[in-house]
């Protein structure tokens, strides 16, 4: 007898080259499943975690401790997106006043230097601060895709109860590892409230 292997415990060393979609899911965003609290839905991230799937999101009312790390979601750039819009803030703000105060427009207060750096250390910082503050505003509007008027979880059944109570776990139809059945089947074995076809 052929030995039958399940693709729901495929090795994530293994090959993941998409393969064409059969044609009742390219109509497909994903496969939904909503949860009633945290507990459950860290527990199904986990669960599609081992068993390899990696285009996965979660939409949650607040914060869940442990889900990001259960998606195996991957540090963003924003830590050096601040540091850039800081360092750029710092050496604008003492260039500003090193050519205000040396160059453009010199005066001799009491026999000073016209480069008096510590006098420019105050508008220095706030300059650091104020880039580090906007690179981060933007960074992170640009990272997640915002704005964003519309995505197809908008379609999903209930989806407006993402911002109140409940917990939604989605599976896009573009991991390689997608089966519509399978997945079901997966879904379903972690007690989610209801499990919905999410359409684009």
């Amino acid at each position: 007898m052929a030995a039958v292997t399940n693709p729901l415990i495929l090795s994530r060393n293994m090959s993941t080259e998409a393969t064409p979609k059969p044609p009742d899911t390219q109509h497909l965003y994903g496969l939904a499943a909503r949860f009633g609290t945290p507990q459950a839905v860290l527990a199904a991230a986990r669960t599609i975690n081992q068993h390899g799937y990696q285009r996965v999101e979660a939409y949650t009312p607040y914060a869940v401790k442990g889900l990001a790390e259960a998606l195996q979601f991957h540090a963003t750039g924003i830590p050096l997106i601040v540091l850039a819009g800081g360092l750029l803030g710092c050496l604008g703000g003492f260039l500003m006043l090193w050519y205000a105060n040396v160059i453009s427009y010199p005066l001799n207060i009491g026999g000073k230097p016209l480069n008096s750096w510590p006098a420019f250390i105050p508008i220095t910082f706030e300059m650091t601060v104020l880039g580090a503050s906007l690179f981060s505003l933007f960074g992170c509007l640009a990272l997640n895709g915002l704005p964003q008027p519309y995505h197809p979880m908008f379609k999903a059944p209930r989806f407006e109860l993402a911002t109140q109570t409940d917990f939604f776990l989605c599976i896009e139809a573009s991991d390689p590892r997608f089966n519509l059945a399978a997945l079901h089947a997966l879904l379903e074995s972690t007690g989610p409230i209801e499990i919905v076809e999410v359409p684009w």
